[in-house]
């Protein structure tokens, strides 16, 4: 029997499973590791961390097995973050994640300076504060000594596959979230590398995300490892979104909207992405910096305990989901979330409501901006345990979802690994209750002036 590793890096947790060689989901592994908020807008992870939990983690999941029968491995994993390595491999300093936004600075100066127009030209995108470069550029500005001592630069997942192979390699995919990264060529764009003064020969190598870079030799295996993928064209793969007239939702930790088209296209709405996709074609996606983690945040902080709703009513109480600023659409990391609405009369049953809803608005947000009509979608990641939630999600973008059974990236890694397309497994579909969908379009209406009436308020003086 031949069997396959699948590999998500994600924010709070690894998580990992095993396939056969037909794709079928064998075991599960998570392992999770801290989350580091040192200042406000600042969040960060030790790489040493995340290594930690792939190798506990691949130990658990091939206990018992004949580890001659593992035959590949996939990882998909977070994006954008920033990995710095001395001349000897050693981590510099902390991993700058996605949904970090300290670099608002650095931002301002490449969209305003250098300008969006060149950036869309360079790259497909503009600058968002959890890219990648402006990233490079806060430390090379703030800490100047790490910036010199810096050798190699690379992403999450490509840290790990480092490690696994030696082999210094990133994929297309998510490398298009760097903003040094040729999408429409699937390059380095040696212009931008000049625009942030870092030498070419610091990155990695790309590669398209079901090309081999190497075989690893740790940890008992002797197996390939595939480039791999962001996050959510992994998912994307574990999902089947694929081809044109799909769209897969993702409601982790972020949430995405996801949208495979066949040739690049350079978007009229710089707020959407134009990145690579890992089947070696292109996609659109949308991505809201909390989603899951509003609702986390919510029973774990505020009430400290699970809570569940009925999603057949609905309350005058609004919730923007800003919690760690904004992405789509709205490219503002200083704006944070709320409550609006509230009075004597609210019950913890509204605020929970409106947690769901205002995620959803927020999705809806990033659907309004695809060229074409969205229809139906698939769904997943942790926010689908909720199937309150995506009765609301279906209500308020007035389409049918279908909820998938398995963990994306995950499952994704493991299909790149093994070379094979699967259907994904529905748990359950959801159509849009029609009178519901009425109510929400008039609160869309409502939720869609309120960023606008509060952005200013959170801008430093």
């Amino acid at each position: 029997m031949n069997y396959y590793i699948g590999i998500d890096l994600g924010t709070s947790a690894v998580k990992m499973l095993l396939t056969d060689g037909n794709g079928k989901i064998v075991k599960t592994v998570t392992k999770e590791y801290p989350l580091y908020f040192p200042k406000p807008n600042w969040s960060e992870q030790n790489p040493e961390d995340w290594w930690t939990a792939v190798c506990n983690g691949i130990n658990e999941l091939t206990c018992g097995l004949d580890k001659a029968e593992i035959k590949g491995i996939g990882v998909g994993g977070q994006m954008h973050g920033l990995v710095m390595l001395d001349e000897n491999d050693r981590v510099l300093r902390p991993a700058i994640l996605w949904n970090d936004t300290r670099t608002g600075k650095e931002t301002d100066y490449l969209n305003s300076v250098i300008g969006k127009e060149k950036f869309q030209q360079l790259t497909g995108n503009i600058a968002f504060a959890g890219f990648t470069a402006p990233k490079i550029l806060w430390v090379k500005e703030n800490e100047p000594e790490n910036f010199s001592k810096c050798r190699k630069i690379c992403l999450p997942k490509d840290y790990i596959n480092y490690r696994l192979t030696g082999v210094f390699a990133t994929d297309v995919s998510d490398a298009s979230g760097t903003l040094y990264f040729d999408v429409e060529n699937r390059k380095w764009s040696e212009e931008m590398l000049e625009i942030i003064g870092i030498d070419k020969n610091y990155l990695p190598t790309v590669f398209e995300s079901y090309e081999v870079i190497g075989k690893t030799n740790t940890l008992g295996l002797d197996c390939d490892v595939v480039a791999g993928a962001g996050d959510n064209a992994a998912a994307a793969v574990g999902t089947n979104t694929v081809g044109e007239g799909q769209c897969n939702i993702s409601l982790g930790t972020s949430g995405t909207v996801f949208i495979p088209t066949v040739n690049y296209v350079k978007t009229a709405n710089p707020a959407l992405h134009s990145f690579c996709h890992a089947n070696g074609k292109y996609h659109l996606m949308g991505c809201i910096l909390s989603a899951a983690s509003c609702n986390k945040w919510l029973n774990e902080v505020v009430f400290e305990s699970d809570y569940s709703i009925s999603a057949d009513s609905d309350s005058d109480l609004y919730f923007l989901p800003y919690l760690s600023g904004e992405r789509c659409p709205h490219n503002d990391g200083d704006v944070k979330g709320a409550f609006i609405g509230l009075t004597h009369a609210t019950k913890r049953e509204d605020m929970q409501r409106s947690v769901f809803e205002g995620v959803s608005f927020a999705i809806k947000d990033c659907i309004e901006l695809c060229p074409e009509k969205i229809t139906k979608a698939t769904v997943c990641g942790g926010g689908t345990k909720s199937k309150a939630w995506m009765q609301i999600l279906s209500d308020i973008l007035g389409i049918e979802l279908s909820v998938i059974d398995n963990e994306g990236p995950a499952y994704g890694g493991a299909l790149l690994a093994a070379g094979i397309k699967r259907e994904p497994q529905i748990k359950y579909s959801v159509l849009p209750n029609k009178a519901l969908a009425e109510i929400y379009a008039k609160k869309y209406k409502k939720y869609k002036m309120l960023y606008p009436a509060l952005k200013d308020f959170y801008k430093e003086d």
